[in-house]
């Protein structure tokens, strides 16, 4: 039995279904099962707990033999950097005794101690400590999620304007939601001794100008890329809702990416979802709900 955390998340449910297309058993672990009902038609058993609730988690993680396991996003209106290493710390206290023959972790490109700089150093304090439970541990280091620009779709569809933190011509490594779940799909279904850091993007470097040319394109209008620059990061942020803190360090992490440009993984394991595929499919999922 697989045990997903976060299985109703976009990467959670995009591993759960990868499994389940290949017949393996699979519990989505949930604090609202009524999100859960799609898979649960399609297979899934569903576990309903808070990630908080260590011994409800770890009884749940004792019913599987491997796990994937996410650290899910706080809330933005929060001090995201203590809630996210409070998270990390459930997480690895309910995994650990829990028995499991493997983990497979969810992390991301760029991951790295030091001063708190959002998931680059949430996720490596993620990393650090499963790797003290002495479980065979996987991690796939994740590229900048496409996702985070389909979710922009009202608004561009709206102002017909993409709003990027990015330089519009900075190529970056990207990643669809989907490509991830098949990733860790054949990460969990693997021997025990697949083990160490993987890191996983999509087949090609994008812009921000691609993305807003794949909104063009599924949408059928001229997209304009509205650069927002770097002095005006934090302020952004907090007008989008964001904590102090958390604009501090979503801004500290969006220059990292900015400053660490070229600096990507030589052989990473490559997706073939392209971004355009991932724009157009968005576009349409939007179309049906309209």
């Amino acid at each position: 039995m697989h045990i997903i955390l976060g299985g109703t998340g976009r990467v959670g449910s995009a591993t759960a279904l990868a499994l389940l297309r290949r017949g393996e058993p699979v519990t989505i672990v949930t604090r609202n099962a009524a999100r859960a009902t799609s898979l649960a038609q399609a297979g899934a058993r569903i576990a309903v707990a808070d990630i908080h609730e260590t011994g409800k988690l770890r009884e749940i993680l004792r019913g599987g033999t491997t796990a994937f396991l996410l650290n899910p996003p706080a809330d933005p209106s929060t001090d995201t950097d203590a809630v996210e290493h409070a998270t990390v710390d459930a997480i690895v206290a309910a995994a650990s005794g829990a028995g499991l023959q493997k983990i497979v972790a969810a992390s991301t490109y760029g991951a790295r101690p030091g001063p708190p700089c959002g998931d680059l150093t949430v996720l490596f304090d993620f990393e650090e400590k499963l790797r003290t439970l002495g479980m065979p541990l996987a991690v796939n280091r994740a590229a900048y999620y496409m996702s985070n620009w389909s979710e922009m779709l009202d608004m561009v569809r709206e102002r017909r304007t993409l709003p990027s933190f990015f330089p519009e011509d900075l190529a970056i490594p990207m990643v669809a939601p989907a490509d991830l779940g098949e990733q860790a799909a054949r990460r969990l279904m693997a021997p025990a001794d697949d083990t160490g850091v993987e890191y996983v993007e999509g087949p090609a470097l994008y812009t921000p100008r691609d993305v807003a040319d794949a909104f063009a394109s599924a949408l059928g209008e001229a997209i304009d890329v509205d650069v927002i620059p770097r002095d005006a990061w934090e302020a952004t942020f907090r007008q989008l809702g964001f904590s102090e803190p958390a604009a501090r360090t979503y801004a500290r992490m969006t220059g990292t990416v900015v400053d660490d440009a070229g600096k990507w993984p030589a052989t990473p394991v490559r997706g073939t979802t392209t971004l355009q595929a991932h724009i157009r499919d968005a576009v349409e999922r939007g179309r049906e709900r309209r």
